[in-house]
């Protein structure tokens, strides 16, 4: 099946590239546009998914950007990789957790590519380093399209989730590859484009 691949390394502003993912999302429904696969970072913006608390702001002088994505409050940064996608499941599996476990998969062999061991767990969405969180995981499914994705701390500021209740968690479970290993990643985007493009021969 037919990938477009986009790996952008200047920041991209997270509303800018939620219209581009709505667009590419009708295009694909009109049977016009090819699915996608977009790796970049954002500037620090704090996104809230259809779970959200009020409560989980902690800092109220934050701006929070309103999202359709699953999942509660979270926050991107410059060195946070997001990995982007929209996916036509009518030509795919029909089947979310399939979709789920296999982007969950992909995570997990990417951390151990830099021999970090990471888990998956099904009560608190994402993928874990011990008790710390690494990458989060927020998806849409419309008409069978699925859209929006994941994103993993490779070396951002950690500081940043201070100022809110991350997915729901205390903020001082949140970790980074840097944190884990504190050394540089080299192929981070290569290795992520590889990985995923494998596994979603799988959905």
């Amino acid at each position: 099946m037919s990938i477009q691949i986009k790996i952008t390394n200047q920041l991209i502003p997270y509303k800018y590239a939620l219209k581009y993912l709505h667009r590419r999302v009708e295009s694909i429904k009109n049977g016009k546009g090819k699915e996608l696969l977009w790796i970049l970072e954002h500037p620090t913006t704090y996104t809230a998914g259809i779970r959200f608390e009020k409560k989980e702001v902690l800092d109220k002088k934050i701006k929070i950007i309103k999202t359709n994505r699953g999942g509660k409050i979270t926050l991107h940064n410059p060195g946070q990789k997001i990995i982007y996608f929209v996916l036509n499941l009518n030509k795919r599996k029909k089947d979310i957790r399939n979709l789920v476990e296999e982007i969950e998969k992909s995570i997990i062999q990417f951390l151990k590519l830099y021999k970090i061991t990471s888990n998956s767990d099904r009560k608190n969405i994402g993928i874990w380093v011990k008790e710390k969180k690494i990458a989060a995981i927020g998806i849409k499914v419309k008409s069978w399209i699925a859209y929006h994705g994941c994103s993993i701390n490779i070396k951002n500021n950690l500081k940043n989730y201070k100022k809110i209740v991350p997915c729901g968690l205390n903020n001082s479970k949140i970790t980074s590859m840097y944190k884990k290993k504190n050394k540089r990643f080299l192929n981070i985007n290569k290795n992520l484009k590889k990985i995923f493009l494998n596994n979603f021969n799988n959905i």
